[in-house]
C-alpha cells in the first residue's frame, strides 16, 4: 500500500471520528427517514414524546423516545393535516394540533384539533374536535406584503386558553410576534390579541417557529432558527411588556419545535434541510 492510500485512509477515519457540531444542543437522536419534517413536540412523561409533521404529510401523530426512535403512529380521525405547526397539552390530558399554517396568509379555515391523550389508546386512531377560529384584525385575504403577519407555527396551553404567536413574513420585515388567545373548546372562535412581541429585526432568527410554557407557568419558551428566547416574570395577559432573553444556541438549522421536559430542560427538534437537521435535541435553561 502506498503511501498516498495511507494518508487517504487515515483523513477519512479521523473525519468520521470527529464528533458532529450540534453547538450548545445536546444531541438526543436522529428522527427515522420518515419523520423528516417535525413541526411540533410534546411530551406527557419522561417516556414518550409526541410530533407531527407539517403540510404535505399524513393525518398522524407519532410516539418517539429520548433516542428519536420512533415507537407507535396514531391516524387522527376528522382531521385534515392543512399545515400542522405546532403541539401542546393541557392538564387534564389532552392533546391540541395547531392546524394554522398560512405562509401566504390567504386561508380562512384556521383550526385547532383537540384531542384525548393519545398515551390511552389502545388502537391506532384517535378522535378529534375542531376548533376553528380567525383574526378579526385580518381584512384581506391576503393582505398586502408589508401586513403578512397572520401566519402562525407556534402556541401553548395555559389556564384554559390557547396562546398563539404569530410568524412575521412581511415584507419589508416587520419584526413582529402577534400574540393571540382562544378558549379551548370546540367551536368557532374570534381571537383576542392580547399583546405584541418584538424580539429583534433579523428575519433568521426572531420568526417565531415554536412555544411553550413551562408546567410551573413562570417561563415561556419561543424558539426561531439558532435562538431560543425565556421570558421570565410575565404576566400573560400583557405579554407585550414580558422581556425576553436571548440565547445564541450556535447551531442554526431549520429549528421548528420546542418543548418543556421540566421546568429547566427543554427539547427542541429540527427539519430536514439539505444534509442538515432531523434531530432532537435537549437544552437545560442555565
Amino acid at each position: 500500500m502506498n503511501k498516498l492510500v495511507i494518508l487517504s485512509s487515515f483523513i477519512i477515519l479521523q473525519a468520521c471520528a470527529q464528533k458532529t457540531w450540534h453547538g450548545d444542543l445536546n444531541h438526543l437522536g436522529k428522527f427515522p427517514n420518515n419523520l423528516s419534517e417535525v413541526s411540533g413536540i410534546a411530551i406527557y412523561n419522561d417516556h414518550l414524546i409526541w410530533v407531527i409533521e407539517d403540510n404535505g404529510n399524513k393525518d398522524d401523530i407519532y410516539a418517539v423516545n429520548h433516542q428519536a426512535i420512533m415507537v407507535k403512529s396514531l391516524d387522527v380521525k376528522d382531521a385534515e393535516n392543512k399545515d400542522w405547526e405546532d403541539l401542546t397539552t393541557d392538564k387534564e390530558g389532552n392533546l391540541y394540533i395547531g392546524d394554522f399554517g398560512n405562509n401566504g396568509n390567504y386561508r380562512k379555515d384556521l383550526s385547532i384539533y383537540k384531542l384525548p391523550n393519545p398515551e390511552r389508546e389502545k388502537g391506532n386512531k384517535i378522535p378529534s374536535d375542531k376548533i376553528t377560529f380567525h383574526y378579526p384584525e385580518q381584512k384581506k385575504f391576503p393582505p398586502k406584503k408589508s401586513r403578512l403577519i397572520y401566519d402562525a407555527e407556534a402556541f401553548f396551553h395555559w389556564d384554559g386558553h390557547l396562546y398563539i404567536f404569530t410568524k412575521d413574513r412581511s415584507r419589508p420585515y416587520l419584526g413582529k410576534t402577534l400574540v393571540y388567545r382562544i378558549p379551548d373548546k370546540k367551536g368557532n372562535h374570534k381571537a383576542k390579541l392580547v399583546g405584541t412581541i418584538n424580539l429583534c429585526n433579523d428575519q433568521d432568527h426572531c420568526s417565531v417557529t415554536g412555544a411553550d410554557i413551562s408546567e410551573d407557568g413562570k417561563t415561556i419558551a419561543l424558539i426561531g432558527y439558532g435562538y431560543l428566547y425565556l421570558g421570565k416574570d410575565f404576566n400573560i395577559d400583557i405579554i407585550s411588556e414580558t422581556k425576553f432573553d436571548s440565547i445564541y444556541l450556535k447551531h442554526e438549522t431549520q429549528i421548528e419545535s420546542v418543548c418543556f421536559l421540566d421546568n429547566t430542560t427543554i427539547l427542541i427538534a429540527d427539519e430536514q434541510s439539505k444534509t442538515k437537521g432531523r434531530n432532537l435535541y435537549s437544552y437545560t435553561i442555565k
